[in-house]
């Protein structure tokens, strides 16, 4: 059902998604045009009405664009690299044979690549592409952004003194990202997966750097809208949920670790910055604090709009709801027996 999808999706593409196509000329005005119009058309409105929450709205959806968008050129950047320059048997050589033993070594592999969440959605995209069993390049989707050297470095700035708090999140993220790999495994289905429609790996006879300015334009240009309106949907939530609500929660021991579970999903804000976040959130158990940073590197408005369209509606349901239960309940295991 997804071979049949994925034909189906082709002629839909520009010429550059084709395997014969190239490339429209115009593609840097496109480039362009995504990463400025946006900002542009929220400043004119802004403008053009002066209300406060209007405001808000406007700082807080282009803080998250603009907090994102320099990790989302890094991994188009990558993934455009892969595609084009690194062979395909390099990802078997590295890789276990066995799916099973795949996923950790994929999610370990989170540890030494410093990027967003937004990165990590097209690498795991052009992974699937060069042949990496999907659940592998899931778990490392999930893991690169949680457990990389920039993020812990943030985390024990965020928690002066607190060393078990970054071992917590170093190893509730890797438990996180290694149980969805695996459950992927057991109950993940193929028509659930819509990968891109774009050839994938380099092809005789072509320029390699023209692959990869392709395979950029088409990641860059299709995550950016994504990425976009995931942020008006974490802002709309900033303005329209009164701090006060905040109050109510943080004298529940189970409530506050599920109210900043959601927090994390809607609030979106980038992994190497969500640790100065938590850590201002006072009136929160470590706990919490610590499910709040396992959570919003791995589902959140704006990972899950690049979600949908990278791989489909249908994967980023039932991924992000599957994630956001197995990430509550590993921080809240490690983060009891460590905090």
């Amino acid at each position: 059902m997804a071979e049949g999808q994925a034909t189906a999706a082709v002629p839909r593409g520009e010429a550059a998604d084709a395997p014969g196509g190239e490339p429209p000329r115009y593609w840097p005005l496109l480039l362009v045009a995504a990463a400025i119009l946006p900002g542009a058309a929220l400043v004119l409105v802004g403008q053009s009405v002066s209300g406060p929450a209007l405001q808000a709205w406007r700082t807080v959806c282009l803080s998250v664009t603009v907090q994102a968008l320099p990790f989302l050129l890094l991994g188009t950047a990558l993934s455009g690299a892969i595609n084009a320059f690194v062979p395909a048997e390099v990802f078997h050589r590295i890789l276990p044979r066995r799916p099973v033993l795949a996923v950790p070594v994929a999610g370990a592999a989170g540890v030494v690549l410093p990027g967003c969440e937004c990165a990590s959605v097209p690498v795991a995209n052009s992974l699937i592409g060069r042949g990496v069993t999907p659940a592998a390049a899931f778990a490392f989707l999930l893991s690169a952004p949680a457990i990389n050297p920039v993020v812990l470095t943030a985390t024990a700035i965020a928690f002066p003194g607190r060393p078990t708090m970054v071992l917590a999140r170093l190893l509730a993220s890797l438990a996180t990202a290694t149980a969805m790999g695996w459950l992927w495994l057991w109950r993940g289905r193929t028509e659930w997966l819509r990968p891109a429609a774009r050839h994938t790996g380099h092809r005789p006879g072509h320029s390699r750097w023209s692959e990869f300015r392709t395979g950029f334009q088409h990641d860059f240009l299709h995550a950016g809208g994504f990425l976009v309106v995931g942020a008006m949907a974490a802002a709309t939530f900033n303005v329209a949920v009164p701090r006060s609500v905040l109050d109510a929660f943080s004298g529940s021991p189970w409530l506050s670790v599920l109210f900043l579970a959601a927090l994390a999903i809607v609030l979106a804000v980038c992994s190497e910055a969500d640790a100065f976040v938590a850590s201002s959130l006072t009136g929160f158990s470590p706990l919490a604090r610590l499910t709040f940073m396992v959570v919003g590197p791995m589902v959140d408005l704006k990972l899950i709009a690049l979600q949908a369209g990278t791989f489909g509606r249908a994967f980023a349901i039932r991924f992000s709801t599957a994630t956001t239960a197995v990430a509550i309940l590993c921080s809240v295991v490690i983060g009891g027996v460590l905090l």
